[in-house]
């Protein structure tokens, strides 16, 4: 199962961006969409992720500004974000966990992303 990302660029302080994730492949069903993000020097951490069940949960240093939602019919997963701030600067990522169509399971990444808040 393959995951791409889209939507990144540079954005100034207190803008909004909407970066968007797609699975494709032998694909079941997916449990878990997620997005991360690693600042550099840093570790890796949940921005927010959305189960098939419509929970979620979100990284308590973006809580209250990002949304996350899913178009299940196109294995797609939005991560909207807005009063975006420079310490939001950094390598999104996103992971999709599921089951393949041979019922095996995956736990795939995408190549990642950059999202750069600047003035």
């Amino acid at each position: 199962v393959q995951v791409v990302e889209s939507g990144g660029g540079s954005v100034r302080p207190g803008h909004s961006l909407v970066l968007s994730c797609t699975a494709s492949g032998s694909i079941f069903s997916i449990n878990d969409f997620a997005w991360y993000r690693q600042a550099p020097g840093k570790q890796r951490e949940l921005v927010a992720i959305r189960a098939s069940d419509g929970s979620t949960n979100f990284g308590d240093s973006v809580t209250g500004r990002v949304t996350i939602s899913r178009v299940n019919a196109e294995n797609t997963v939005y991560l909207g974000m807005s009063r975006l701030k420079p310490e939001d600067t950094a390598v999104y990522y996103c992971n999709a966990k599921g089951n393949e169509s041979n019922r095996k399971t995956f736990d795939s990444w995408g190549q990642g992303i950059q999202v750069t808040v600047s003035s």
